[in-house]
């Protein structure tokens, strides 16, 4: 299923991964710190996140392979992808099936070098975009390139989301290659990033996951990542995890 044609289903309850194993987020919120904290060292949780999409010939593909392995995933979306013919869908189908959804500017700006205006616009429209078709949230920004100044870090209105694992999928678009270095990389509490716009990109995610739940590895959206380690995203802060900040430019 990828295009407006095809349903969109709802994820059967068997096949979401609930925060923290299996506490409910309203259960989970109410547990004290040194509980959850002593839960999360338990399992390993970690979040695959994907930029540049979404892509029709990829990204429905990489949903498909997601629903069938029960794991969640964050989708840092470009307006103009979205704006591309049926990738609305795509989209809404991202929110229905469990994941999370962020702004990745509207054209993939540079926002360390660009002015305010521009800045404001990129990051704003592609706000707008979103509204649009999944309704009013906080979209959460990862700056393209992971890059941006501290002034533009107070535009964004949301927190920002950097990566501790970076395979530069983009770079050897080799599946294999791709896997293997996060593999070697991988720990509790890391943050992903690929893009789902490389067919060679889905085919290495869906081995990553393949390889990794055998092992106790949980695969969570960025924003439940941080809700079961126990720390508030702030607005304008670029994270790398949960539990590392990025400096600013």
């Amino acid at each position: 299923m990828s295009g407006c044609d095809e349903p969109i289903l709802p994820v059967k309850d068997s096949q979401q991964t609930a925060t923290a194993g299996e506490i409910p987020a309203d259960i989970w919120d109410q547990l004290d710190d040194a509980t959850r904290g002593a839960i999360a060292e338990g399992t390993k949780y970690v979040a695959l996140t994907f930029d540049d999409g979404p892509r029709s010939e990829t990204t429905g593909r990489l949903l498909d392979g997601l629903r069938e392995r029960g794991a969640q995933a964050t989708f840092f979306v470009i307006g103009t992808q979205i704006q591309c013919t049926g990738n609305e869908c795509l989209v809404k189908r991202m929110k229905a099936e469990g994941h999370q959804v962020g702004n990745h500017t509207y054209s993939h700006v540079r926002l360390q070098t660009a002015d305010e205006s521009t800045a404001i616009q990129e990051i704003g429209k592609n706000n707008v975009i979103l509204e649009n078709i999944l309704g009013e949230g906080e979209y959460w920004l990862r700056p393209p390139y992971g890059l941006i100044d501290s002034e533009k870090a107070k535009l964004a209105g949301t927190p920002m989301i950097y990566w501790s694992v970076d395979p530069e999928d983009w770079k050897y678009l080799d599946a294999e290659k791709v896997t293997a270095s996060v593999i070697d990389q991988v720990k509790a509490g890391d943050i992903i990033l690929l893009h789902d716009f490389y067919p060679s990109s889905v085919d290495a995610a869906l081995k990553i996951i393949d390889k990794l739940q055998p092992e106790g590895y949980v695969f969570v959206t960025v924003e439940e990542l941080f809700r079961i380690y126990g720390v508030t995203a702030e607005q304008g802060m670029l994270y790398a995890t949960p539990r590392h900040i990025r400096p600013l430019c």
